[in-house]
């Protein structure tokens, strides 16, 4: 089994308001559009590690109906790690082989490329997978089970990098035609440039589209 950990807990300072509420093309949210992308990429067990203010996403989760879990990090000020460590507590258990890790504020990834990071790490089992453009790395990051331990005991001031640069490999990195998984939005200059484009592109572009192929 292959849970996936969605990591929301950030503050959203450099934004101003919660990312994971931000609406998106559909009457999506950034956070609803990732759990059903997650989903629809074969995805069973997905949780949603809050943090800042969880009150108004709990409801709008409750209220999409969404076939997803929460958590809160009490301690989310301590940094990205505290809610990735967060996340593996609730998902891990016997039978689980890996998990999957995303950002609420990466909205755009495509089911195909979540099904193409699951099948590359089922295919050769390489200890992380992660969807590459050149020298470009995105999510959804996929870490093999054997890590667990190290990212627990990781110093949570340097974070999850150091031990995903450490096991990152040729075999592990997927290359795949999706703009959406390298796109991060972390400000409403970005956001805003984000929904001129997905006014300006239909249902089968690039941006907007769920499904495409992944490489």
């Amino acid at each position: 089994m292959i849970p996936a950990i969605v990591l929301a807990a950030g503050r959203s300072a450099r934004m101003g308001r919660a990312k994971a509420l931000l609406p998106i093309a559909g009457g999506e949210t950034f956070l609803s559009r990732v759990i059903k992308t997650l989903i629809e990429g074969g995805v069973d067990d997905v949780v949603v590690v809050l943090g800042y203010e969880p009150e108004p996403i709990v409801a709008d989760l409750a209220s999409r109906g969404l076939a997803a879990r929460y958590i809160v990090n009490e301690n989310f000020d301590a940094g990205q790690l505290s809610s990735l460590v967060t996340g593996l507590r609730v998902i891990d258990r016997p039978g689980i082989e890996a998990a999957l890790v995303t950002l609420v504020d990466v909205p755009l990834v495509r089911s195909a490329t979540v099904r193409a990071v699951v099948d590359r790490y089922r295919r050769a089992r390489p200890p992380i997978v992660r969807p590459v453009c050149g020298d470009r790395h995105g999510h959804p990051l996929l870490i093999d089970r054997g890590l667990f331990g190290a990212l627990r005991s990781a110093d949570p001031s340097v974070g999850a990098k150091e031990i995903v640069r450490a096991h990152a490999s040729k075999a592990g990195d997927v290359e795949v035609n999706d703009e959406g998984a390298f796109r991060d939005v972390d400000c409403p200059e970005e956001y805003e440039r984000l929904l001129r484009e997905l006014d300006n592109f239909n249902d089968s572009t690039d941006l907007k589209s769920g499904e495409t192929s992944a490489g």
